[in-house]
């Protein structure tokens, strides 16, 4: 018997690295690295942008309209968002084949917090069809740590609450997820993913030896 029937993995700081450079520009406007990032996730801004509450590109402009008096006028503020949401990033390759060897055996769903752009990041990624089932916060209406989405994560893949193993490198989502039932490993190297799947991957082996 496999001690799993799916696997439900974040994206961002799991699968997905953001470059910590990435916005070395701030300093061009004359701005204190991360002050971006500061009015970017100001949590009830950040909220409305990954509930669908408000669009990416409705997100963009509160970030641009809330720089411009720091930037010193609309079009660099508009400039800065831009390479804001352009920032450079990774696709964690350990991280990919793990997820990808799992998909062999049981399903395999994203469940992320994200804005109206997840499905163009994905396709740039290339991991528009890395799963079986994405899970978008913003097409939903709820966001993690809120029960449903990880109730419509295991919907969506036919598994039951207590037979999912969620991936996560926030805290609150993990004790989230684990209090419905799920087994949750909170994420911070790829060797964490390795040790929760092995006995997934050990069991199929087994059963294909025996």
């Amino acid at each position: 018997m496999k001690p799993y029937d799916a696997v439900l993995c974040d994206l961002d700081g799991v699968l997905r690295i953001y470059d910590p450079d990435g916005l070395a520009s701030e300093g061009d406007f004359g701005l204190e690295r991360g002050t971006v990032r500061a009015v970017a996730f100001e949590p009830e801004l950040m909220n409305r942008a990954v509930t669908g509450e408000i669009t990416d590109d409705q997100w963009q402009e509160v970030i641009a309209e809330r720089l411009t008096v720091l930037c010193g006028s609309a079009e660099s503020a508009t400039a800065l968002v831009q390479t804001f949401v352009a920032a450079p990033y990774w696709v964690d390759a350990p991280v990919l084949e793990l997820l990808t060897e799992a998909r062999r055996h049981v399903p395999v769903a994203l469940v992320t917090n994200a804005t109206t752009r997840l499905e163009r990041d994905l396709a740039r990624a290339g991991l528009l069809n890395a799963f079986d089932a994405i899970v978008n916060s913003s097409a939903l209406g709820g966001a993690k740590p809120d029960r449903r989405i990880f109730e419509i994560a295991a919907e969506q893949v036919g598994a039951e609450i207590d037979r999912c193993l969620f991936i996560d490198d926030h805290p609150s989502n993990v004790q989230a997820a684990e209090a419905l039932g799920m087994a949750g490993v909170l994420y911070r190297e790829p060797r964490d993913l390795g040790r929760a799947l092995m006995a997934l991957l050990d069991d199929d082996h087994s059963s294909s030896s025996s």
